[in-house]
Protein backbone atom coordinates (compact mmCIF):
# COMPACT_ATOMS: atom_id res chain seq x y z
CA UNK A 1 0.00 0.00 0.00
CA UNK A 2 2.77 2.45 0.87
CA UNK A 3 4.39 1.96 -2.54
CA UNK A 4 1.10 2.84 -4.24
CA UNK A 5 0.77 5.97 -2.13
CA UNK A 6 4.28 7.03 -2.98
CA UNK A 7 3.39 7.08 -6.69
CA UNK A 8 0.66 9.72 -6.36
CA UNK A 9 0.82 13.48 -5.97
CA UNK A 10 -1.59 16.13 -4.75
CA UNK A 11 -3.77 15.84 -7.87
CA UNK A 12 -5.05 12.49 -6.62
CA UNK A 13 -6.54 14.16 -3.54
CA UNK A 14 -8.25 17.12 -5.21
CA UNK A 15 -11.78 15.85 -4.59
CA UNK A 16 -11.23 15.66 -0.86
CA UNK A 17 -9.39 18.98 -0.70
CA UNK A 18 -12.06 20.81 -2.67
CA UNK A 19 -15.18 19.17 -1.25
CA UNK A 20 -14.47 18.81 2.47
CA UNK A 21 -15.03 21.84 4.70
CA UNK A 22 -13.01 22.63 7.80
CA UNK A 23 -14.31 25.34 10.13
CA UNK A 24 -16.66 26.44 7.35
CA UNK A 25 -13.99 26.68 4.65
CA UNK A 26 -12.83 24.19 2.01
CA UNK A 27 -9.58 22.46 2.81
CA UNK A 28 -8.26 23.92 -0.46
CA UNK A 29 -8.24 27.38 1.11
CA UNK A 30 -6.02 26.21 3.96
CA UNK A 31 -3.69 24.46 1.54
CA UNK A 32 -3.45 27.62 -0.55
CA UNK A 33 -2.77 29.75 2.52
CA UNK A 34 0.06 27.47 3.62
CA UNK A 35 1.54 27.59 0.11
CA UNK A 36 1.25 31.39 -0.06
CA UNK A 37 2.94 31.96 3.29
CA UNK A 38 5.60 29.37 2.50
CA UNK A 39 6.47 31.08 -0.81
CA UNK A 40 6.35 34.64 0.53
CA UNK A 41 9.90 34.76 1.86
CA UNK A 42 13.06 32.76 2.55
CA UNK A 43 12.47 32.14 6.26
CA UNK A 44 12.67 28.38 6.99
CA UNK A 45 9.88 26.68 8.91
CA UNK A 46 10.11 24.76 12.19
CA UNK A 47 7.07 22.53 12.74
CA UNK A 48 6.50 21.53 16.32
CA UNK A 49 5.53 17.84 16.35
CA UNK A 50 4.39 16.35 19.66
CA UNK A 51 2.97 13.11 18.26
CA UNK A 52 -0.60 14.13 19.11
CA UNK A 53 -3.56 14.68 16.81
CA UNK A 54 -3.16 18.46 16.38
CA UNK A 55 0.51 18.46 15.46
CA UNK A 56 -0.10 15.44 13.20
CA UNK A 57 -2.80 17.42 11.41
CA UNK A 58 -0.45 20.37 10.91
CA UNK A 59 2.31 18.18 9.47
CA UNK A 60 -0.25 16.56 7.15
CA UNK A 61 -1.52 19.96 5.98
CA UNK A 62 1.98 21.30 5.31
CA UNK A 63 3.00 18.07 3.57
CA UNK A 64 -0.02 18.31 1.25
CA UNK A 65 0.74 21.97 0.56
CA UNK A 66 4.34 21.19 -0.41
CA UNK A 67 3.19 18.33 -2.64
CA UNK A 68 1.04 20.83 -4.53
CA UNK A 69 3.94 23.16 -5.27
CA UNK A 70 6.16 22.75 -8.33
CA UNK A 71 9.59 21.37 -7.38
CA UNK A 72 11.28 24.67 -8.23
CA UNK A 73 9.17 26.45 -5.59
CA UNK A 74 10.08 24.07 -2.76
CA UNK A 75 13.04 26.21 -1.82
CA UNK A 76 12.80 26.54 1.96
CA UNK A 77 13.75 24.00 4.59
CA UNK A 78 10.99 22.64 6.80
CA UNK A 79 12.32 21.18 10.05
CA UNK A 80 9.90 18.86 11.86
CA UNK A 81 10.97 18.95 15.50
CA UNK A 82 9.88 16.64 18.31
CA UNK A 83 10.85 17.14 21.92
CA UNK A 84 11.76 13.98 23.82
CA UNK A 85 11.94 14.68 27.56
CA UNK A 86 13.43 11.17 28.02
CA UNK A 87 10.51 10.29 30.31
CA UNK A 88 7.73 10.29 27.72
CA UNK A 89 5.10 7.56 27.88
CA UNK A 90 6.85 4.63 26.10
CA UNK A 91 4.05 3.78 23.66
CA UNK A 92 3.90 7.44 22.60
CA UNK A 93 7.68 7.60 22.18
CA UNK A 94 7.61 4.58 19.90
CA UNK A 95 4.84 6.10 17.78
CA UNK A 96 6.64 9.46 17.50
CA UNK A 97 9.95 7.91 16.48
CA UNK A 98 8.29 5.69 13.87
CA UNK A 99 6.24 8.56 12.44
CA UNK A 100 9.20 10.94 12.29
CA UNK A 101 11.23 8.44 10.28
CA UNK A 102 8.27 7.86 7.95
CA UNK A 103 7.84 11.61 7.39
CA UNK A 104 11.49 12.05 6.48
CA UNK A 105 11.50 8.99 4.22
CA UNK A 106 8.31 10.11 2.47
CA UNK A 107 9.64 13.65 2.01
CA UNK A 108 12.82 12.27 0.47
CA UNK A 109 10.80 10.18 -2.00
CA UNK A 110 8.54 13.12 -2.89
CA UNK A 111 11.50 15.49 -3.10
CA UNK A 112 10.19 17.74 -0.33
CA UNK A 113 12.65 19.82 1.76
CA UNK A 114 11.32 18.33 5.00
CA UNK A 115 13.56 16.72 7.62
CA UNK A 116 12.93 15.40 11.13
CA UNK A 117 14.84 16.34 14.27
CA UNK A 118 14.47 15.13 17.86
CA UNK A 119 15.64 17.40 20.66
CA UNK A 120 16.34 16.29 24.21
CA UNK A 121 17.19 18.18 27.40
CA UNK A 122 20.81 18.62 28.37
CA UNK A 123 22.03 15.96 30.75
CA UNK A 124 22.14 18.28 33.75
CA UNK A 125 18.53 19.34 33.06
CA UNK A 126 16.87 15.91 32.71
CA UNK A 127 14.16 14.68 35.05
CA UNK A 128 16.28 12.02 36.74
CA UNK A 129 19.40 14.14 37.22
CA UNK A 130 17.29 16.78 38.96
CA UNK A 131 15.05 14.45 40.98
CA UNK A 132 17.39 11.58 41.81
CA UNK A 133 20.63 13.52 41.50
CA UNK A 134 19.94 16.90 43.09
CA UNK A 135 16.93 15.75 45.09
CA UNK A 136 14.39 18.10 43.53
CA UNK A 137 10.90 17.12 44.75
CA UNK A 138 8.53 15.63 42.19
CA UNK A 139 6.83 18.45 40.25
CA UNK A 140 3.60 20.00 41.50
CA UNK A 141 1.36 22.77 40.22
CA UNK A 142 3.12 25.23 42.52
CA UNK A 143 6.64 23.98 41.69
CA UNK A 144 6.68 22.82 38.07
CA UNK A 145 10.44 22.94 37.60
CA UNK A 146 10.43 20.40 34.76
CA UNK A 147 8.71 22.29 31.92
CA UNK A 148 11.39 24.88 31.28
CA UNK A 149 14.33 22.52 31.69
CA UNK A 150 12.95 19.57 29.74
CA UNK A 151 10.64 21.11 27.13
CA UNK A 152 11.15 24.83 26.59
CA UNK A 153 14.96 24.96 26.65
CA UNK A 154 15.66 22.15 24.10
CA UNK A 155 13.19 23.55 21.56
CA UNK A 156 14.34 27.12 22.18
CA UNK A 157 17.95 26.08 21.61
CA UNK A 158 16.98 24.49 18.28
CA UNK A 159 15.09 27.61 17.19
CA UNK A 160 17.95 29.88 18.28
CA UNK A 161 20.37 27.77 16.26
CA UNK A 162 18.21 28.16 13.14
CA UNK A 163 17.82 31.90 13.80
CA UNK A 164 21.60 32.27 13.97
CA UNK A 165 21.83 30.37 10.69
CA UNK A 166 18.97 31.99 8.76
CA UNK A 167 18.38 35.28 10.68
CA UNK A 168 14.65 34.58 11.05
CA UNK A 169 12.41 31.48 11.27
CA UNK A 170 8.71 30.70 11.32
CA UNK A 171 7.52 28.21 13.94
CA UNK A 172 4.42 26.28 12.80
CA UNK A 173 2.24 24.95 15.60
CA UNK A 174 -0.96 22.93 15.91
CA UNK A 175 -2.49 25.28 18.46
CA UNK A 176 -6.28 25.59 18.23
CA UNK A 177 -8.44 28.22 19.91
CA UNK A 178 -10.96 25.61 21.06
CA UNK A 179 -8.19 23.48 22.59
CA UNK A 180 -6.43 26.23 24.54
CA UNK A 181 -8.04 29.61 25.12
CA UNK A 182 -4.98 30.83 27.00
CA UNK A 183 -2.65 30.03 24.14
CA UNK A 184 -5.08 31.65 21.67
CA UNK A 185 -5.08 34.85 23.72
CA UNK A 186 -1.28 34.94 23.87
CA UNK A 187 -0.96 34.46 20.10
CA UNK A 188 -3.64 37.08 19.44
CA UNK A 189 -1.80 39.52 21.68
CA UNK A 190 1.40 39.12 19.63
CA UNK A 191 -0.36 38.99 16.26
CA UNK A 192 1.20 41.10 13.52
CA UNK A 193 -1.40 43.41 11.94
CA UNK A 194 -2.42 42.28 8.46
CA UNK A 195 -0.56 39.00 8.79
CA UNK A 196 -1.29 35.41 9.80
CA UNK A 197 1.91 35.44 11.82
CA UNK A 198 2.54 36.38 15.44
CA UNK A 199 5.75 37.30 17.16
CA UNK A 200 7.30 34.67 19.41
CA UNK A 201 6.72 35.67 23.02
CA UNK A 202 10.36 35.26 24.08
CA UNK A 203 12.60 34.54 21.10
CA UNK A 204 13.54 37.48 18.86
CA UNK A 205 13.43 36.89 15.10
CA UNK A 206 11.10 33.93 15.53
CA UNK A 207 7.48 34.10 14.34
CA UNK A 208 4.50 31.84 15.01
CA UNK A 209 2.08 30.48 12.41
CA UNK A 210 -0.97 28.46 13.51
CA UNK A 211 -2.71 27.25 10.34
CA UNK A 212 -5.46 25.22 12.07
CA UNK A 213 -6.24 27.64 14.91
CA UNK A 214 -9.94 27.85 13.90
CA UNK A 215 -10.48 24.08 13.64
CA UNK A 216 -12.32 21.98 16.18
CA UNK A 217 -11.41 18.44 17.17
CA UNK A 218 -13.77 16.91 14.57
CA UNK A 219 -11.91 18.77 11.81
CA UNK A 220 -8.61 17.41 13.05
CA UNK A 221 -9.78 13.80 13.03
CA UNK A 222 -11.48 14.29 9.65
CA UNK A 223 -8.16 15.21 8.08
CA UNK A 224 -6.29 12.38 9.78
CA UNK A 225 -8.94 9.79 9.08
CA UNK A 226 -10.13 10.41 5.56
CA UNK A 227 -7.82 12.66 3.60
CA UNK A 228 -7.42 10.12 0.80
CA UNK A 229 -10.67 8.21 0.61
CA UNK A 230 -11.50 10.10 -2.60
CA UNK A 231 -8.39 8.82 -4.38
CA UNK A 232 -8.70 7.13 -7.76
CA UNK A 233 -9.72 3.47 -7.89
CA UNK A 234 -10.00 3.36 -4.08
CA UNK A 235 -6.30 2.56 -3.89
CA UNK A 236 -6.08 4.45 -0.61
CA UNK A 237 -7.54 3.37 2.69
CA UNK A 238 -8.78 5.54 5.49
CA UNK A 239 -6.21 6.75 7.98
CA UNK A 240 -3.39 6.78 5.42
CA UNK A 241 -1.01 9.75 5.68
CA UNK A 242 0.50 11.40 2.59
CA UNK A 243 4.00 10.24 3.50
CA UNK A 244 2.95 6.60 3.57
CA UNK A 245 2.21 6.10 7.24
CA UNK A 246 -1.03 5.21 8.94
CA UNK A 247 -2.91 7.30 11.51
CA UNK A 248 -5.02 4.47 12.89
CA UNK A 249 -2.52 3.69 15.70
CA UNK A 250 -2.83 7.33 16.78
CA UNK A 251 -6.62 7.03 16.87
CA UNK A 252 -6.37 3.77 18.79
CA UNK A 253 -3.97 5.37 21.25
CA UNK A 254 -6.42 8.16 21.97
CA UNK A 255 -9.31 5.74 22.35
CA UNK A 256 -7.37 3.40 24.61
CA UNK A 257 -6.16 6.24 26.83
CA UNK A 258 -9.45 8.18 26.94
CA UNK A 259 -7.27 11.23 26.37
CA UNK A 260 -9.18 14.48 25.97
CA UNK A 261 -6.05 16.51 25.48
CA UNK A 262 -2.42 16.17 24.62
CA UNK A 263 0.93 17.67 25.55
CA UNK A 264 1.78 20.15 22.80
CA UNK A 265 5.29 21.07 21.80
CA UNK A 266 6.08 23.65 24.48
CA UNK A 267 7.94 26.63 23.03
CA UNK A 268 7.57 29.09 25.92
CA UNK A 269 5.94 29.40 29.34
CA UNK A 270 2.67 30.61 27.79
CA UNK A 271 2.12 27.27 26.08
CA UNK A 272 -0.16 24.99 28.12
CA UNK A 273 1.93 22.06 29.24
CA UNK A 274 -0.73 19.35 29.26
CA UNK A 275 -4.44 18.73 29.37
CA UNK A 276 -6.23 17.18 32.32
CA UNK A 277 -6.05 13.73 30.76
CA UNK A 278 -3.09 13.74 28.45
CA UNK A 279 -0.14 12.10 26.83
CA UNK A 280 3.12 13.28 28.26
CA UNK A 281 5.75 12.27 30.77
CA UNK A 282 4.96 8.99 32.48
CA UNK A 283 6.59 10.44 35.60
CA UNK A 284 4.27 13.49 35.68
CA UNK A 285 3.00 14.22 39.20
CA UNK A 286 1.42 17.59 38.39
CA UNK A 287 -1.91 15.82 37.88
CA UNK A 288 -3.48 13.89 40.74
CA UNK A 289 -3.94 10.74 38.65
CA UNK A 290 -2.53 9.80 35.27
CA UNK A 291 -5.82 8.77 33.68
CA UNK A 292 -4.24 8.34 30.26
CA UNK A 293 -1.71 5.77 31.45
CA UNK A 294 -4.31 4.05 33.63
CA UNK A 295 -6.58 3.65 30.60
CA UNK A 296 -3.72 2.37 28.44
CA UNK A 297 -3.01 -0.31 31.04
CA UNK A 298 -6.69 -1.27 31.21
CA UNK A 299 -6.79 -1.56 27.41
CA UNK A 300 -3.95 -4.01 26.97
CA UNK A 301 -0.73 -2.19 27.89
CA UNK A 302 -0.58 -3.89 31.28
CA UNK A 303 3.24 -4.14 31.04
CA UNK A 304 3.27 -0.44 31.97
CA UNK A 305 1.84 -1.15 35.44
CA UNK A 306 5.27 -0.90 37.18
CA UNK A 307 5.72 2.56 35.63
CA UNK A 308 2.37 3.73 36.95
CA UNK A 309 3.16 2.33 40.39
CA UNK A 310 6.50 4.16 40.38
CA UNK A 311 4.82 7.37 39.27
CA UNK A 312 2.26 7.03 42.07
CA UNK A 313 5.11 6.59 44.56
CA UNK A 314 6.61 9.91 43.47
CA UNK A 315 3.18 11.55 43.67
CA UNK A 316 2.80 10.21 47.23
CA UNK A 317 5.90 12.14 48.30
CA UNK A 318 4.32 15.45 47.19
CA UNK A 319 1.47 15.14 49.68
CA UNK A 320 2.05 17.86 52.33
CA UNK A 321 1.61 15.23 55.04
CA UNK A 322 4.57 13.22 53.66
CA UNK A 323 7.01 15.99 52.75
CA UNK A 324 8.91 16.00 56.03
CA UNK A 325 9.40 12.23 55.79
CA UNK A 326 11.04 12.16 52.39
CA UNK A 327 12.79 15.52 52.30
CA UNK A 328 15.76 16.97 54.12
CA UNK A 329 14.97 19.75 56.60
CA UNK A 330 17.69 21.88 54.96
CA UNK A 331 17.62 23.42 51.51
CA UNK A 332 20.45 22.82 49.06
CA UNK A 333 21.94 26.09 50.31
CA UNK A 334 22.56 24.36 53.64
CA UNK A 335 20.07 26.61 55.42
CA UNK A 336 16.78 25.81 57.11
CA UNK A 337 13.98 27.80 55.49
CA UNK A 338 10.60 28.91 56.79
CA UNK A 339 7.48 30.35 55.26
CA UNK A 340 6.01 33.27 57.13
CA UNK A 341 2.29 33.94 57.32
CA UNK A 342 2.96 37.67 57.52
CA UNK A 343 5.87 39.83 56.59
CA UNK A 344 8.10 40.35 59.60
CA UNK A 345 6.40 37.62 61.64
CA UNK A 346 8.37 36.78 64.76
CA UNK A 347 10.37 33.59 64.43
CA UNK A 348 9.06 30.84 66.69
CA UNK A 349 8.76 27.07 66.80
CA UNK A 350 5.30 27.11 65.16
CA UNK A 351 6.26 28.81 61.91
CA UNK A 352 5.86 26.75 58.74
CA UNK A 353 9.00 24.87 57.82
CA UNK A 354 9.83 24.53 54.10
CA UNK A 355 11.62 21.19 53.46
CA UNK A 356 14.55 20.85 51.09
CA UNK A 357 15.64 18.11 48.65
CA UNK A 358 14.89 14.42 49.00
CA UNK A 359 17.06 12.57 51.49
CA UNK A 360 19.87 10.70 49.78
CA UNK A 361 18.70 7.34 51.14
CA UNK A 362 15.38 7.66 49.29
CA UNK A 363 17.07 8.73 46.08
CA UNK A 364 19.25 5.64 46.32
CA UNK A 365 16.21 3.41 46.83
CA UNK A 366 14.31 4.97 43.94
CA UNK A 367 17.24 4.66 41.54
CA UNK A 368 17.54 0.99 42.35
CA UNK A 369 13.80 0.48 41.80
CA UNK A 370 13.97 2.33 38.48
CA UNK A 371 16.86 0.20 37.26
CA UNK A 372 15.05 -2.97 38.34
CA UNK A 373 11.93 -1.96 36.39
CA UNK A 374 14.07 -1.25 33.32
CA UNK A 375 15.88 -4.59 33.66
CA UNK A 376 12.66 -6.57 34.09
CA UNK A 377 10.83 -4.89 31.19
CA UNK A 378 13.71 -5.61 28.82
CA UNK A 379 13.86 -9.19 30.07
CA UNK A 380 10.18 -9.49 29.10
CA UNK A 381 11.01 -8.56 25.51
CA UNK A 382 10.52 -4.80 25.55
CA UNK A 383 13.23 -2.52 24.23
CA UNK A 384 13.14 0.34 26.65
CA UNK A 385 15.54 2.75 28.34
CA UNK A 386 14.19 4.45 31.44
CA UNK A 387 17.43 6.19 32.33
CA UNK A 388 20.53 6.80 30.21
CA UNK A 389 24.18 6.16 31.01
CA UNK A 390 25.06 9.90 30.85
CA UNK A 391 22.32 10.52 33.42
CA UNK A 392 23.76 7.83 35.71
CA UNK A 393 27.19 9.44 35.53
CA UNK A 394 25.70 12.86 36.24
CA UNK A 395 23.66 11.56 39.19
CA UNK A 396 26.76 9.93 40.66
CA UNK A 397 28.61 13.27 40.54
CA UNK A 398 25.64 15.03 42.15
CA UNK A 399 25.66 12.50 44.98
CA UNK A 400 29.41 12.75 45.53
CA UNK A 401 29.18 16.55 45.76
CA UNK A 402 25.79 16.82 47.47
CA UNK A 403 25.71 20.06 49.51
CA UNK A 404 24.12 18.40 52.55
CA UNK A 405 24.87 14.67 52.28
CA UNK A 406 28.07 14.03 50.32
CA UNK A 407 28.05 10.38 49.25
CA UNK A 408 31.53 9.41 50.40
CA UNK A 409 30.49 5.79 50.04
CA UNK A 410 30.12 6.32 46.26
CA UNK A 411 27.04 4.11 46.30
CA UNK A 412 25.76 4.47 42.74
CA UNK A 413 28.21 2.05 41.05
CA UNK A 414 27.34 -0.52 43.72
CA UNK A 415 23.61 -0.03 43.08
CA UNK A 416 24.08 -0.48 39.34
CA UNK A 417 26.23 -3.58 39.84
CA UNK A 418 23.65 -5.11 42.19
CA UNK A 419 20.90 -4.72 39.59
CA UNK A 420 22.76 -5.50 36.35
CA UNK A 421 25.63 -7.63 37.61
CA UNK A 422 28.10 -5.53 35.65
CA UNK A 423 29.90 -2.19 35.78
CA UNK A 424 29.82 0.86 33.58
CA UNK A 425 32.94 2.80 32.68
CA UNK A 426 32.87 4.93 35.82
CA UNK A 427 35.09 7.99 36.06
CA UNK A 428 37.83 7.66 38.67
CA UNK A 429 38.53 10.86 40.62
CA UNK A 430 42.26 10.75 41.31
CA UNK A 431 42.03 13.83 43.52
CA UNK A 432 39.77 12.28 46.13
CA UNK A 433 41.54 10.42 48.91
CA UNK A 434 38.53 9.72 51.09
CA UNK A 435 36.28 6.72 51.12
CA UNK A 436 33.63 5.02 53.27
CA UNK A 437 36.11 4.11 56.03
CA UNK A 438 37.21 7.75 56.21
CA UNK A 439 33.59 8.83 56.55
CA UNK A 440 33.01 6.33 59.38
CA UNK A 441 36.14 7.57 61.15
CA UNK A 442 35.02 11.18 60.88
CA UNK A 443 31.65 10.33 62.39
CA UNK A 444 33.35 8.71 65.40
CA UNK A 445 35.82 11.57 65.92
CA UNK A 446 33.20 14.29 65.48
CA UNK A 447 31.04 12.81 68.21
CA UNK A 448 33.86 13.30 70.67
CA UNK A 449 34.23 16.99 69.83
CA UNK A 450 30.51 17.79 69.54
CA UNK A 451 30.70 18.90 65.89
CA UNK A 452 28.69 17.75 62.91
CA UNK A 453 30.62 15.24 60.75
CA UNK A 454 28.95 16.60 57.57
CA UNK A 455 30.47 20.03 58.26
CA UNK A 456 33.91 18.53 58.68
CA UNK A 457 33.39 16.57 55.44
CA UNK A 458 32.52 19.74 53.53
CA UNK A 459 35.57 21.55 54.96
CA UNK A 460 37.84 18.68 53.92
CA UNK A 461 36.23 18.59 50.47
CA UNK A 462 36.97 22.30 50.09
CA UNK A 463 40.59 21.76 51.06
CA UNK A 464 40.93 18.92 48.55
CA UNK A 465 39.35 20.99 45.77
CA UNK A 466 41.97 23.74 46.24
CA UNK A 467 44.94 21.44 46.71
CA UNK A 468 47.85 22.31 44.43
CA UNK A 469 46.58 25.76 43.50
CA UNK A 470 49.22 28.48 43.59
CA UNK A 471 46.60 31.01 44.73
CA UNK A 472 43.81 29.94 47.04
CA UNK A 473 41.62 32.85 46.02
CA UNK A 474 38.35 33.14 47.92
CA UNK A 475 39.23 30.41 50.40
CA UNK A 476 38.07 32.40 53.42
CA UNK A 477 34.74 33.29 51.81
CA UNK A 478 34.15 29.64 50.98
CA UNK A 479 35.09 28.57 54.49
CA UNK A 480 32.74 31.17 55.90
CA UNK A 481 29.94 29.96 53.65
CA UNK A 482 30.26 26.42 55.01
CA UNK A 483 30.50 27.53 58.63
CA UNK A 484 27.43 29.76 58.27
CA UNK A 485 25.24 26.89 57.11
CA UNK A 486 22.79 25.34 59.54
CA UNK A 487 24.32 22.28 61.15
CA UNK A 488 22.74 19.84 63.57
CA UNK A 489 19.25 18.43 63.93
CA UNK A 490 16.20 20.42 62.98
CA UNK A 491 15.28 21.01 66.63
CA UNK A 492 18.80 22.20 67.43
CA UNK A 493 18.74 24.58 64.48
CA UNK A 494 15.32 25.90 65.54
CA UNK A 495 16.57 26.64 69.03
CA UNK A 496 19.70 28.32 67.68
CA UNK A 497 17.63 30.56 65.41
CA UNK A 498 15.18 31.42 68.19
CA UNK A 499 18.10 32.45 70.40
CA UNK A 500 19.61 34.52 67.59
CA UNK A 501 16.26 36.17 66.97
CA UNK A 502 15.83 36.98 70.67
CA UNK A 503 19.33 38.38 70.75
CA UNK A 504 18.56 40.39 67.65
CA UNK A 505 15.32 41.66 69.21
CA UNK A 506 17.24 42.73 72.34
CA UNK A 507 19.77 44.54 70.18
CA UNK A 508 17.00 46.34 68.32
CA UNK A 509 15.31 47.23 71.62
CA UNK A 510 18.56 48.55 73.03
CA UNK A 511 19.14 50.62 69.91
CA UNK A 512 15.67 52.14 70.22
CA UNK A 513 16.25 52.91 73.94
CA UNK A 514 19.59 54.54 73.17
CA UNK A 515 18.00 56.55 70.38
CA UNK A 516 15.17 57.73 72.65
CA UNK A 517 17.60 58.64 75.43
CA UNK A 518 19.64 60.66 72.93
CA UNK A 519 16.54 62.46 71.70
CA UNK A 520 15.46 63.18 75.31
CA UNK A 521 18.87 64.63 76.09
CA UNK A 522 18.69 66.87 73.03
CA UNK A 523 15.18 67.98 73.99
CA UNK A 524 16.24 68.67 77.58
CA UNK A 525 19.20 70.69 76.34
CA UNK A 526 16.97 72.76 74.07
CA UNK A 527 14.49 73.36 76.91
CA UNK A 528 17.33 74.42 79.17
CA UNK A 529 18.71 76.75 76.50
CA UNK A 530 15.24 78.23 75.94
CA UNK A 531 14.75 78.71 79.69
CA UNK A 532 18.12 80.45 80.08
CA UNK A 533 17.30 82.71 77.13
CA UNK A 534 13.97 83.64 78.71
CA UNK A 535 15.65 84.52 82.04
CA UNK A 536 18.23 86.67 80.33
CA UNK A 537 15.56 88.50 78.36
CA UNK A 538 13.52 89.19 81.52
CA UNK A 539 16.55 90.47 83.41
CA UNK A 540 17.46 92.74 80.49
CA UNK A 541 14.00 94.27 80.44
CA UNK A 542 14.03 94.91 84.20
CA UNK A 543 17.43 96.60 83.94
CA UNK A 544 16.13 98.88 81.17
CA UNK A 545 13.19 99.94 83.32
Amino acid sequence: MSELIQAYDLAEYEDFINKENFAGRPLAEYVSEVQRIYCTDNRPWVIGYSGGKDSSAVVTLVYLALLGLPPEMRTKDVFVVSSDTLVETPVVVDLIKKTMLQIEAGAKRNKLPMTQHAVTPKTHETFWVNLLGKGYPAPTRSFRWCTERMKINPVSDFIKDKVSQFDEVIVVLGSRSSESATRAQVIAKHKIDGSRLARHTTLPNAFIYTPIDTWDVEDVWKLLRGAFRYAQDNEFEEWESPWGGNNRPLWTLYMDSSAQGECPLVIDDSTPSCGSSRFGCWTCTVVTKDKAMESLIQNGEDWMSPLLKYRDLLAFTTDPVNKDTFRNYKRRSGKVSYQYAKEGEEINAERKHVPGPYWLKYRQQWLKQLLEIERDLNAQGHTISLISEPELHAIRQEWLKDPNEPDWYDSLPDIYREVYQKDLDWVVDDQSRFDASDADLLVQISQGFDVEPEMVMKLIELEISMEGLSRRQGIFDKLGSILKQDWGSLEEIKQQQIMLQKRSDRDIYQEEVTKLESEIQILQRRISEATNLSVLTTEGNEHAD
